[in-house]
Parts: C-alpha cells; structure tokens; sequence
C-alpha cells in the first residue's frame, strides 16, 4: 500500500495544488481516465469545505489529505481539524444564526462530493471530520514479448 501525504495552510489557493496532486497520484495508481475530472473534482470540493471550517473556527492547523492506493482501489482522506458538536450539544460548530447557513453550506458540499463519488465516507467528531472517497482501479496491462 503507497500512500502520499499532502499538509496545506487553510487558505483557498492551496486548494488547486490538492486537486493536480491527487488526479496525478490518482492516474499513477490505475484510476481510469474518464474519472480523474470526477476525483479533481471531488477533491476540491472536500479541501475547500475543510478550508472553510477552518477559517470559519479560526483554526490554523493545515488541512491534511492523504492519497491511498491499495489493490484494487485508491482512496482520497481529507480531513479537518474544526469541532463538531454532538448531536443535542451546543458548542463550536452548532447551528446558530450563522452556523444555519454554514451548516446548508456545508450540506451542499458534501451533496456535491456524493453526486461524484460512489463510494464516500463521512464522520466527524469534537476534534474534527473526515471525508473518505474511494475509487476503483485497474491494473496495468502486462505487454508479453
């Protein structure tokens, strides 16, 4: 299993930088081309959400994403460091006047994220979130003599 790691400031323009790095790790590890606008996508759309909880929590950790090939499949890991509240908890992350419209902001992401990606996985926690998408791949053509 190879795995790349990439750390970036929570600022928007790091955002592109994530997206070239993870479709070129993506075609490397056998993603099929027709699908690499999908995970360029996808992937900016999960790195410009983390930036922006973020921002929104005055974090300045980086955001982290982690480029997973494994047999048969590649996977991309964003995650965040900002705070969500339990559910029927009020604290950092819970929806206030602003945090209403963060929280469909938020949603619409992660609706956009799903509509890309077949296989997603979504958690968070009182010490951040994580967004998992998963891709399948192929193998390389072996070319006999």
């Amino acid at each position: 299993m190879a795995t790349v790691e990439l750390r970036f400031s929570a600022l928007p323009e790091h955002v592109r930088t994530a997206r070239l790095v993870a479709a070129a790790v993506a075609r490397r590890a056998g993603v099929d081309e027709a699908v690499l606008d999908e995970v360029r996508l996808a992937v900016g759309e999960a790195c410009t959400r983390a930036v922006g909880l973020h921002q929104s929590v005055g974090i300045t950790a980086p955001v982290k994403v982690a480029l997973i090939e494994e047999e048969k499949q590649f996977s991309i890991e964003v995650g965040d460091e900002a705070p969500r509240s339990v559910p029927g908890e009020r604290g950092p992350g819970a929806a206030g006047d602003d945090g209403e419209i963060e929280a469909e902001e938020d949603e619409m992401g992660l609706a956009v994220i799903s509509g890309l990606v077949d296989d997603v996985e979504v958690s968070a926690g009182e010490h951040g979130g994580l967004i998992r998408m998963t891709w399948p791949t192929t193998p390389p053509a072996v070319v006999l003599p």
